[in-house]
């Protein structure tokens, strides 16, 4: 099979879209199809991947870096005109969205979209436009685009009920989420991260890997986490990633005198992503826009226990009092929570066991691109049979 991929998020981006893209990208070419990936043009970075085609771009920092697409370039024109595609994957409803949507139609060939985000929640990334503004366009924009196309693919059962009560009135929904690349966890080092922050064996590390902005809800968790540290003497939390609120929070954590105890670690290489998770005691979240929460998925496969804000995404992965803990954005309940589990030493074993289990039964990378193809076939026959 043929499959082109149209995403607005693509490598070096560290974050979801980009990383699930490569997931899918590198399964499905394991599998022996051929996979061709439509992103922007991103300033002093080489594709290693002949088979990567980047539309011109500008670039915008506002809050995080990322390029914006122009969804038109006559030189990807003519490679796309000699390209025998099967089917287009959009993981956008706009930008290159729209030039993937054209495509399929010119093409005659099924159109399938991720819903990988809950847009509105991601209003404030957009300049000079009221917030509330954005996130109804947002939201109306998106419906549009997946009413028009072959197949939705949601991350979460939770989001597929949300879009529907948005107005999404197309019923080709399938929830898959993105796995977990097991060769990447392969062989964790944990002691070498211990070692180069001072994390010292008998002590706990509380863990987070995600951006530091506002829709992360981040200020809730450093604010939950500092009274966490307050209480355990021999308790640390390291932060792993970057955003626009990190000076923020790293003035809050230095105002509490606890910048010994609380660690920003920065952005983490894909490579070097399982010594942090393996680093780790517990890992803790917070965020509400989730519409899966890849951390999670990768966390329960280092065999962390998570305490998560019960929202989208968590609340589909995380089985409370199984594999962590599910609670509201309490403080004093969300510190309740990860106190059980440092007090606990057998509670915090069994439930990383369950999360490790449960991720390599349900959240590997191989068995989710294997549904992906299952969804791509019955696109393909759906669309011959008109």
């Amino acid at each position: 099979m043929k499959i082109g991929i149209f995403t607005n998020n693509y490598l070096p981006n560290p974050y979801g879209v980009s990383g699930s893209v490569e997931s899918f990208r590198k399964e499905f070419e394991r599998m022996g199809h051929e996979v061709y990936i439509f992103a922007p043009h991103w300033k002093d970075y080489e594709d290693k991947n002949p088979n990567v085609f980047r539309y011109p771009a500008f670039e915008m920092n506002i809050k995080i870096k990322f390029p914006v697409p122009i969804s038109y370039s006559r030189k990807i024109s003519n490679i796309l005109d000699k390209l025998d595609l099967d089917i287009i994957h959009s993981q956008h409803p706009n930008l290159l969205g729209s030039a993937a949507r054209r495509w399929a139609r010119r093409k005659n060939i099924p159109l399938i979209f991720t819903w990988h985000t809950l847009y509105d929640q991601y209003a404030h990334f957009v300049p000079f436009v009221p917030g509330r503004f954005a996130a109804w366009w947002a939201i109306r924009n998106a419906i549009k685009y997946a009413n028009r196309c072959d197949q939705i693919v949601v991350p979460t059962p939770s989001i597929a009920e949300i879009i529907k009560k948005a107005g999404v009135e197309n019923k080709k929904i399938e929830a898959i989420p993105t796995g977990v690349e097991e060769e990447q966890f392969s062989a964790p080092d944990r002691i070498s991260i211990r070692k180069k922050y001072g994390v010292e064996n008998d002590e706990i590390l509380l863990l987070v890997m995600t951006r530091l902005t506002a829709e992360k809800n981040m200020e809730f968790l450093v604010e939950a986490a500092m009274d966490i540290i307050k209480k355990n003497k021999n308790t640390k939390f390291m932060i792993c990633g970057d955003g626009n609120l990190k000076n923020g929070l790293m003035k809050k954590v230095a105002d509490a005198e606890l910048s010994k105890k609380i660690i920003f670690a920065g952005i983490i290489s894909n490579m070097e992503k399982k010594n942090y998770y393996s680093a780790g005691d517990i890992f803790v979240y917070a965020s509400k826009s989730e519409t899966q929460g890849m951390v999670l998925t990768e966390a329960m496969y280092s065999g962390l226990p998570i305490v998560a804000v019960r929202a989208t995404g968590a609340k589909d992965i995380v089985v409370d009092d199984w594999t962590g803990f599910l609670v509201s954005e309490d403080k004093e309940e969300f510190g309740a929570a990860v106190q059980k589990i440092i007090d606990d030493e057998n509670l915090r074993k069994k439930f990383g066991e369950e999360a490790k289990k449960i991720a390599r039964d349900k959240y590997t990378s191989k068995i989710c691109a294997e549904k992906m193809i299952g969804v791509y076939k019955k696109a393909i026959e759906d669309k011959n049979a008109v």
